[in-house]
């Protein structure tokens, strides 16, 4: 491709690419559980500018164009939620989504000091698990969304994930 991916702070101009990611990248995690209602498909552009403005958000860019993205917002009690890690399709497979990993944990620990990370995906996600057990989560629960069963994952705050 002859450009590197280059990995920052997601800000409002980012918006529309990160939305038309999400949609692209959440595709396939619809069709291995037959609800393509899921929220990262009927997220509006407005509910994610509002996100954006109050969270954490990371996003992955080859040139000009967003090719990955993931977001965290730390609770009262001190959790970072992490939530909606997607890479293009066409670059998956070369530790994106690690390296978006460790950047938002990064992030959210200099700006928040979380005590623990958390995050959820479905229990048929069988590479989303490999990934984030490999960067240190462990189960710690299930939850029920709509027709999908997602396993919660969590660790301790002073763990960072690395790209493995």
């Amino acid at each position: 491709m002859g450009m590197s991916v280059t990995i920052s702070a997601a800000d409002e101009r980012d918006a529309e690419q990160i939305l038309k990611l999400q949609y692209l990248c959440f595709q396939s995690e619809a069709e291995l559980y037959g609800d393509y209602s899921i929220e990262p498909l009927v997220q509006t552009l407005d509910e994610l500018r509002a996100e954006l403005a109050e969270g954490c958000m990371v996003v992955a860019r080859l040139g000009e164009e967003v090719v990955g993205t993931v977001r965290g917002k730390v609770d009262a009690e001190g959790t970072a939620r992490i939530g909606r890690l997607c890479v293009h399709p066409r670059l998956q497979g070369h530790g994106l989504g690690g390296r978006l990993l460790a950047a938002v944990e990064a992030r959210l620990a200099d700006e928040f000091a979380p005590k623990r990370y958390h995050l959820v995906t479905g229990s048929r996600s069988e590479g989303n698990l490999r990934l984030y057990r490999r960067l240190g989560y462990t189960p710690v629960g299930t939850e029920r969304d709509r027709r999908v069963t997602l396993v919660a994952l969590a660790k301790d705050a002073t763990e960072y994930a690395t790209s493995a």
